[in-house]
């Protein structure tokens, strides 16, 4: 059985998740820790609990999501899952942060590739990757069907949806996205969201005023 970690990073309040395994295995997606400290928080977790990371995911890769790639990259050895349509939004992710004040060294090694319906194994537990476009044209969400839960990144959050005022979002397709891959779910499904708390399918499609 999966075990879901949040921790909060960053001036932009990102939620970093690491998912782990009863074998003491660990993915990390969406590493946002931009300063040492948080540095050293995921990595005291880490080691407290005598977790292994062994894979390095981002849902999408607006700065705030990738700060802390380069970094848990290069400590656990690690190459850097995303889909495709992602890796341009990476490359600008430097200049973006100089934009915001938040100079930082970006993750330039190996790059592995998912799309949609790949399934993302961790020991004999899986996620299975859905791409929702709109916030970001590779945006991923990562679904486990048997735990009834989903990493959303930044497509759905509690009463919101993810920004399309950014460079590549799109209003119209995430609302698309929204309905047609994640509303589909069973309504009782845990939304892990890139910001902000939980929420569920359920509540979303009942009451968030971007969908109703």
């Amino acid at each position: 059985m999966l075990q879901i970690k949040v921790l909060t990073f960053n001036p932009v309040q990102e939620n970093t998740y690491i998912i782990f395994n009863e074998q003491k295995e660990a993915m990390i997606i969406d590493p946002g820790c931009y300063f040492d400290n948080e540095k050293d928080e995921i990595v005291s977790f880490l080691k407290d609990n005598g977790l292994t990371p062994v894979k390095l995911i981002n849902t999408h890769c607006h700065l705030d999501h990738v700060f802390g790639n380069k970094f848990i990259a290069e400590k656990y050895k690690l190459p850097l899952r995303l889909h495709k349509e992602e890796e341009s939004m990476l490359n600008l992710a430097p200049a973006s942060g100089l934009m915001f004040n938040l100079p930082f060294e970006n993750y330039s090694g190996e790059l592995i590739f998912i799309e949609e319906g790949d399934t993302i194994k961790l020991g004999s537990d899986k996620l299975l990757a859905i791409h929702v476009p709109g916030h970001s044209p590779g945006s991923l969400a990562f679904y486990c069907k048997e735990q009834a839960f989903i990493i959303s990144g930044d497509a759905l959050f509690y009463n919101s949806i993810g920004r399309t005022d950014l460079p590549s979002g799109n209003h119209d397709q995430l609302l698309n996205s929204i309905r047609l891959k994640l509303f589909t779910l069973p309504a009782d499904v845990t939304v892990y969201s890139g910001h902000g708390p939980k929420t569920t399918i359920g509540y979303e499609k009942q009451y968030n005023p971007f969908l109703s």
